[in-house]
């Protein structure tokens, strides 16, 4: 088929030289183009695009910043969408917003007043409070990690359901991923999320909490108010941290944490006791070794 509408095109334009040889094309001195599937006979006067414009005309072009919003949309007037970023349906958007360059607002998500994204933001099945600061490349509201096995021995996705919210006042770091679950996740007040997090479904985050670099959250953890996580501290799911606890780097956290104070080490223990676990090593180590040489 690509080669008779290969022919057909060069005979068109008269440059067509000479076809075949005894060992195939010899010269085909011809511009045309070879469509490697069979082209429909079917053609009618509607453009194949047209159910896509049809779609982009729900879209119009904000006057505050160039970017694109759908008609449903309730944008406040004071609010900044830049270009390449797009306000989908119902979504709502607070006074003086700033929506940074290609990120993306789902249908129906909230976003608060004075909140400000970075570029590349995606926002869906969530809600953000007032004064958030969001950073490049966030990911919130995504579906959680939530899969069962039936009875037929099947794995199954568990359906995500419900919405993440973000309290006011809180700052979630560049490349942060906050999914969303069957139950919700909810930062509180004045949280402050650093750089390159995973949170879980259904966690739920106090007041004043601070987060720190790629820290990993598994689903269904509950956080008190004013709780510190060093950086690449783990949580296991369905675990309690009660408010005021400080975890070190590299902690791991097993189970509840019902006292207030500073924990370390995995699993995480209260930190006296783990730095004295860590002296007891390396004693124990030097004490080896020393052994064995001799």
């Amino acid at each position: 088929m690509a080669l008779r509408i290969g022919k057909f095109a060069a005979l068109l334009s008269g440059s067509y030289t000479s076809a075949f040889s005894s060992q195939g094309f010899n010269k085909l001195n011809v511009r045309t183009i070879f469509v490697s599937r069979p082209m429909p006979n079917n053609f009618s006067n509607q453009h194949p695009d047209a159910g896509a414009k049809t779609d982009d005309q729900e879209f119009q072009k904000w006057c505050n910043g160039g970017g694109k919003y759908h008609k449903s949309a309730h944008i406040d007037p004071t609010a900044q969408i830049e270009i390449g970023a797009v306000v989908h349906s119902e979504s709502v958007v607070g006074a003086n917003v700033c929506i940074g360059s290609g990120t993306i607002v789902g249908p129906a998500v909230t976003i608060g007043q004075s909140t400000r994204t970075g570029y590349n933001v995606v926002f869906s099945n969530c809600s953000i409070g007032d004064f958030c600061v969001i950073h490049h490349g966030v990911a919130i509201g995504q579906d959680g990690f939530g899969f069962f096995v039936d009875e037929q021995g099947i794995m199954v996705k568990k359906p995500q359901t419900l919405k993440a919210r973000i309290g006011n006042h809180v700052e979630i770091g560049a490349n942060s991923c906050i999914d969303r679950g069957s139950f919700l996740i909810r930062f509180q007040m004045k949280s402050i999320c650093v750089l390159h997090l995973q949170i879980g479904h259904n966690v739920e985050i106090g007041k004043g909490c601070m987060l720190c670099g790629q820290v990993g959250i598994a689903g269904s953890v509950t956080m008190g108010d004013y709780v510190t996580l060093g950086g690449r501290v783990s949580i296991r799911d369905h675990v309690c941290i009660a408010s005021k606890v400080r975890l070190a780097a590299n902690s791991c956290v097993t189970k509840n944490i019902s006292e207030a104070g500073d924990y370390g080490g995995f699993p995480a223990m209260p930190i006296h006791e783990w730095r004295k676990q860590v002296v007891s090593v390396r004693q124990i180590s030097k004490e080896f070794w020393h052994h064995k040489k001799t």
